[in-house]
């Protein structure tokens, strides 16, 4: 372990009493190796902390927020996980999340979805992989987001390279259209899949029924007879859903880029200009 891991290590740790035994109850919760009943219930009691049924992980958006959180939230554990301090919150009802809402509102966290004790692990992953994907925004735009909201998205793009060879894989027949072509037919695409045919299509597109239907012809040139065939319709939507949300999510995170980015020059403009202005002696 590096120095950083160790001072994060220990800013999570601090020094209250039963904090070590504490410690010692998030590693083996979130260990992938079972630990027995009989050493859950003692490490438990050692750290005062009651076993619940079902508990939920809190992946906040910076390190010092942990013990932020921790202070307004009584049942929290706190620990290290994959380099990063996180939060285990016991969580009795799996659809009963708006306390929960309450006490992380105006901060970014990506929340777990509620899992049994023994896969504690699992939560945290789903959590540290949602909040890869979603950007920190500042200010008054900070929200938490939860697992919940986004299982599908999250089990498309559980692994980017292998999105990437689905839709590579199932779009070849667009490989040689212009790129305003291939956008044009797979927005229609998967419309017509997702509605069912093309007056669906239409209306979710805010184009006429005829129009869809002429791109259809096109798309069946181009896929043959595979649009009649339930596989190839299910291998096709996942492939153009999980480039929309590849799209969305570089998207989302050039947006707040951008934002940031403004922030940052509109509060280092002033400072340049009085340096400037104290220059010129003025």
């Amino acid at each position: 372990m590096n120095n950083r891991e160790e001072t994060e290590e220990e800013a999570v740790e601090g020094n209250r009493p039963g904090e070590r035994a504490r410690q010692e109850l998030f590693r083996t919760l979130t260990d992938d190796r079972v630990a027995s009943d009989s050493s859950l219930t003692e490490l438990a009691e050692a750290a005062g902390w009651p076993l619940p049924l079902a508990v939920r992980a809190i992946v906040p958006a910076t390190p010092g927020e942990a013990q932020q959180l921790a202070g307004v939230m009584e049942d929290a554990l706190v620990g290290m996980f994959a380099g990063r301090p996180c939060l285990l919150v016991p969580s009795p009802d799996p659809e009963v999340r708006v306390p929960l809402e309450h006490l992380l509102r105006g901060r970014f966290a990506a929340v777990g979805h509620a899992v049994p004790l023994r896969d504690t692990a699992s939560s945290l992953r789903w959590a540290l992989r949602l909040a890869a994907l979603t950007p920190s925004r500042p200010g008054l735009e900070a929200r938490a987001v939860f697992v919940d909201d986004h299982l599908s998205t999250l089990l498309l793009l559980q692994d980017e390279p292998l999105a990437h060879a689905l839709a590579a894989r199932w779009l070849r027949p667009l490989a040689d259209l212009t790129p305003r072509q291939s956008e044009r037919l797979e927005v229609t695409l998967l419309a017509w899949l997702e509605g069912g045919g093309a007056p669906e299509a239409a209306k979710a597109l805010s184009v006429h029924p005829q129009t869809v239907r002429y791109r259809m012809r096109q798309l069946e040139k181009l896929f043959g007879t595979g649009l009649r065939d339930p596989r190839t319709r299910f291998e096709l939507e996942m492939a153009l859903r999980s480039r929309r949300l590849m799209a969305q999510v570089r998207r989302q995170h050039s947006r707040v880029t951008r934002r940031t980015a403004r922030v940052i020059q509109a509060d280092f403009t002033p400072l340049v200009v009085g340096r400037m202005a104290r220059v010129n002696g003025l």
